[in-house]
């Protein structure tokens, strides 16, 4: 899916504490721009002796007080750095968009595969410029970092065999995350009929025993609609649950489509 890769023009510094994946570019999250500076000598003093006649009441004050510091600096991440206010109440100019853009997008790209559309959408949503966006996903896409097709190959392998879904609500999933139809039927070409009816097996027999009991088409409808929902075809989902059923000893011979 994504891979780690050098990008020397994106680099502006040396890596911080959190870098993580992306080595160097992961800079901007270095500074915390809520932080404090050391206390005069005197309020040093004073705060010593109130802690001390307060007993666990200082403790509990500064506690509160980092507190609220740590989720300040969060809030501050999520856009990529420190907020506007801040940086113009240090007379800073605000922070370049494509830098922006760049820091948000490996941000989220850190552990986490995702396609083009889902970082077009986190950047609209935090209202980065679309000349900035659409530089910096580029450039992105040409160094491996997005790459769509990896994405719905790997998204293909994992929920086929993890969650037994079917080509069909594949398909269905990769085209919410925005994935190209091109992409999207090379991905779910992986998977061929012979494989989507023993997967659908192998579903039914785990199934199968919490059905017992059930008069013959209630277990028809229950089962064949779990396959259903997960994508397969009816004509498929029917002939798996029906033989199936007559592995069991039910009668399935008159048993029609519509109890479907």
């Amino acid at each position: 899916m994504t891979r780690r890769t050098d990008w020397a023009e994106y680099t502006d510094g040396s890596a911080g504490p959190g870098d993580g994946t992306y080595g160097a570019a992961a800079a901007p999250y270095e500074t915390d721009p809520f932080a404090t500076g050391p206390r005069e000598d005197d309020e040093a003093r004073r705060g010593d002796g109130e802690a001390r006649r307060g007993g666990g009441r200082g403790r509990g004050a500064g506690g509160t007080r980092g507190r609220r510091r740590r989720e300040r600096a969060e809030l501050s991440a999520e856009d990529g750095g420190a907020t506007s206010s801040s940086r113009a109440e240090k007379g800073e100019p605000p922070r370049d968009p494509v830098e922006q853009a760049r820091a948000i997008c490996l941000r989220l790209l850190t552990g986490t595969p995702r396609t083009r559309r889902q970082l077009a959408d986190a950047l609209r949503k935090r209202e980065i410029p679309d000349e900035a966006a659409e530089e910096v996903l580029s450039r992105f896409e040409e160094v491996g970092l997005i790459n769509d097709g990896a994405f719905a190959e790997a998204w293909v392998e994992s929920r086929h065999h993890g969650r037994g879904l079917a080509r069909r609500a594949l398909a269905r999933e990769l085209r919410t995350k925005g994935v190209d139809a091109t992409l999207i039927d090379a991905a779910v070409s992986q998977l061929d009929s012979e494989q989507e009816e023993e997967t659908a097996r192998d579903l039914v027999d785990r199934k199968l025993r919490a059905t017992r009991g059930l008069d013959r088409d209630k277990r028809l409808r229950r089962l064949a609609g779990m396959l259903a929902r997960k994508g397969y075809p009816e004509g498929m989902a029917l002939r798996v649950v029906r033989q199936a059923l007559e592995e069991e000893g039910e009668d399935t011979e008159h048993l029609g489509d519509e109890a479907f």
